[in-house]
Formats: C-alpha cells, sequence, structure tokens
C-alpha cells in the first residue's frame, strides 16, 4: 500500500469537510486508533438519498485525492445504501438513514478506551 504524504488528522479532516460541504448529515468523526490497528478514524455520514449518498463518496475521493492523498479502495456504489471509502488511515461510511440505524457503527467504535466500565453506572 502506497503511504499517503497526508497524517491521519488532516486526512480525516478532508474527508469530514468534503462531506459537510456536500450537506452530509450526522457527519461524525471517531478516533479508534486505541482500538484498531486497523485504521486511525472512523467517519460515518448520512445521505438523504441513494443518489446524495453515491456523489459524497465520490466527493470524499474528490478531495482526499486533491490533496495528494491515496484511497484504498471504494465499496458498495452499486446500491449506494452504504458506501465506504477506504483512504488507508481514515475509513468513511456513507450510508443511509434506515442502514446507519440498523448498524449503529457509531456505538461499534465509541465504546471508549475502558470497556470494563459501565456507562450507567452509578458508583
Amino acid at each position: 500500500m502506497k503511504v499517503s504524504s497526508l497524517n491521519s488528522k488532516k486526512l480525516s479532516k478532508i474527508a469530514v469537510d468534503a462531506l459537510e460541504d456536500m450537506k452530509g448529515q450526522s457527519v461524525e468523526c471517531i478516533d479508534v486508533k486505541k482500538l484498531t490497528q486497523i485504521t486511525d478514524y472512523m467517519i460515518i455520514a448520512t445521505g438523504r438519498s441513494t443518489t446524495h449518498v453515491k456523489a459524497l463518496a465520490d466527493e470524499v475521493v474528490d478531495k482526499i485525492k486533491e490533496a495528494g492523498g491515496d484511497i484504498v479502495g471504494v465499496e458498495g456504489k452499486m446500491q449506494s445504501e452504504w458506501v465506504l471509502v477506504d483512504a488507508g488511515d481514515v475509513v468513511i461510511h456513507v450510508m443511509m438513514a434506515p442502514v446507519r440505524a440498523l448498524y449503529k457503527l457509531e456505538d461499534l467504535w465509541s465504546f471508549g478506551a475502558e470497556p470494563d466500565q459501565a456507562p450507567d453506572s452509578d458508583s
């Protein structure tokens, strides 16, 4: 895999800005460096339609390439209900609202560095 000249923080900012510029909804960037070696950031955004999801993913790819970053792969553009853009140190998920609600990726990746603490515990 070719190493990008962009660090993961800059790469994630480029992706988030592209999603926000294209009116992506509920854009969330999660730092997962301590949780996995696969990637540094997971970015999740919602599109209003399959056309919007595809356009959001295309914009992210274009902006990352313009900045000198590399795209490892793009999956899911055929149906465009969930498009994954793999930029190496940053993975971007662009989803339709029902798909996002079903898979709840934020819950999967946001559980924190200390899994032994229950979020609702009083003690």
